[in-house]
């Protein structure tokens, strides 16, 4: 075996960190650019305190990275694989509902 137990135990933490559909469409969001928390509530249409959860569990687990600039907290995509691994899934689903 490759992926020895401390490696999987790795890879799932990183899935378990998306493995929702608010993450997911975070995740989307911050594909192409960082982001502040306001406009990514804004884009969303959610409350800022569960898409800040949502952020930081990310943040932890490594999918996100931040900065901060003044008040504002940026969120860009610190593990890139995971935006492979997600249109790999996408395009599996879109094509299944064909």
């Amino acid at each position: 075996l490759e992926m020895d137990t401390e490696v999987a135990e790795n890879v799932a933490e990183v899935l378990k960190a998306v493995a929702h559909p608010v993450r997911l469409q975070i995740v989307e969001l911050l594909e192409h650019k960082e982001m502040c928390v306001g406009d990514i509530v804004g884009a969303l249409g959610g409350k800022q305190a569960i898409t800040s959860q949502q952020l930081n569990m990310m943040r932890d687990k490594g999918v996100l990275g931040c900065r901060r600039d003044g008040t504002k907290v940026f969120y860009r995509i610190e593990n890139k694989n995971v935006i492979k691994l997600l249109h790999c899934v996408y395009d599996h689903c879109k094509a299944k509902r064909s």
